[in-house]
């Protein structure tokens, strides 16, 4: 429970970076931090004000936002283990950024992760189509290649 928390906070922290509603989300990021005290309250605030110029700054500003779910996940994981009590402050910190989106400006951000061996297969307001088949008795190299008697030797 407390990783799918600390992934909607990030994705939500991330995805309000370069909007019209950022001052309002950085406010309320740096309050959640004060539980750390002044001096990582401040560096958390200027590593907001970094991460949304990276953003800002950015042609492709949905990849910088990708990129930096994961770190703000983890400030926040960080910030969950040494003060529990900020959990339902963070809770409402996110519906409050959820709830004053605007409609029509409303931002998916869709976060898959897959562990020991696992894969993953996602889409946003699509399908997703999976065929497999064995490979017959063929192997294939980690370059795609397959050889007739299925050692992976092609060449």
């Amino acid at each position: 429970m407390l990783q799918e928390l600390v992934l909607a906070g990030g994705t939500t922290v991330v995805g309000a970076m370069a909007t019209d509603s950022w001052a309002a989300v950085r406010a309320g990021v740096a309050r959640l931090f004060r539980h750390r005290g002044e001096e990582r309250q401040s560096a958390i605030e200027a590593q907001l004000d970094g991460n949304a110029e990276l953003v800002a700054q950015a042609e492709d500003r949905e990849r910088v936002r990708q990129s930096l779910i994961a770190l703000w996940s983890l400030e926040l994981e960080s910030l969950l283990d040494r003060h529990p009590e900020a959990v339902d402050e963070l809770r409402t910190l996110i519906s409050e950024i959820g709830a004053g989106r605007p409609t029509g400006q409303e931002t998916w951000v869709q976060t898959n992760v897959a562990r020991d061996n696992g894969r993953v297969f996602a889409a946003q307001g699509g399908n997703v189509i999976i065929h497999e088949a064995p490979l017959g008795g063929r192997s294939v190299t980690a370059h795609g290649a397959a050889d007739e008697e299925g050692t992976g030797d092609a060449r």
